[in-house]
């Protein structure tokens, strides 16, 4: 896993933190965006709105890690519901945006922001992680690995996005590759549930089970996210 994940992690590094960071902070907040992104951020609200569902009303007294935190929504949410929340991302600017939009004095004293790696052991413990949208842009076994590695920090639940391998997404991934590097964006990679499954059931020994699916289909934003607990 190591030298091709560090490759792909640097060139995403370089995109959200350079190319695409006023981009991100745009799709992410309230400021007029084009009709294809329109289409994107109602997806991930769409998205947002489904796994926050899926975690306690009251959060009061867990822990929660967000693993490729972004702009913050969600870590500002959860840590409205009363969560410690360890939010972690590899782009500066866009963990800086996140701080700087916390105006509640309450909101802010329970996120810690953290650049970085969101596998690096030290973060310590949780009872739930969530990582949405931040593990699309790699292979499906890297993907496995990196959940694998945050697993045995999880008390409780952990989610997690992914692509589904829909012949629309599909298609976009083999055409995108013969764009010119330097006109694209780090590829989304579509890949299989039940695949993405198997290589995480062999990286922890089955230790885990999932739980629930759900999926969203908004134009150009398609996505499936999966709840995990252990057996």
């Amino acid at each position: 896993m190591e030298t091709a994940y560090q490759t792909r992690r640097a060139e995403l590094q370089t995109y959200f933190d350079e190319t695409a960071s006023v981009t991100w902070q745009k799709l992410t907040s309230n400021a007029p965006v084009s009709g294809i992104r329109a289409t994107v951020r109602a997806g991930r609200e769409a998205m947002h709105n489904e796994v926050l569902s899926w975690l306690p009303q009251d959060m009061t007294g867990l822990r929660i890690l967000d693993a490729g935190c972004g702009t913050g929504t969600f870590a500002v949410e959860a840590a409205r519901r009363g969560a410690t929340v360890v939010a972690i991302d590899i782009a500066r600017s866009l963990v800086e945006t996140a701080a700087e939009r916390i105006s509640d004095p309450s909101i802010r004293s329970r996120i810690t922001w953290h650049i970085g790696d969101m596998t690096r052991a030290d973060l310590g413990s949780f009872d739930h992680m969530l990582a949405m949208d931040s593990i699309i842009h790699y292979d499906a076994r890297d993907m496995a690995a990196m959940v694998a590695k945050i697993l045995p920090r999880i008390r409780r639940s952990a989610i997690f996005t992914y692509a589904p391998q829909t012949p629309l997404l599909s298609t976009m991934h083999f055409v995108g590759k013969f764009f010119p590097r330097s006109d694209r964006a780090p590829a989304i990679v579509p890949v299989s549930g039940g695949r993405l499954m198997d290589l995480l059931a062999a990286e922890t020994n089955d230790a885990w089970r999932s739980s629930r699916k759900h999926r969203v289909n908004s134009t150009f934003y398609i996505s499936e996210a999966r709840e995990i607990v252990r057996r």
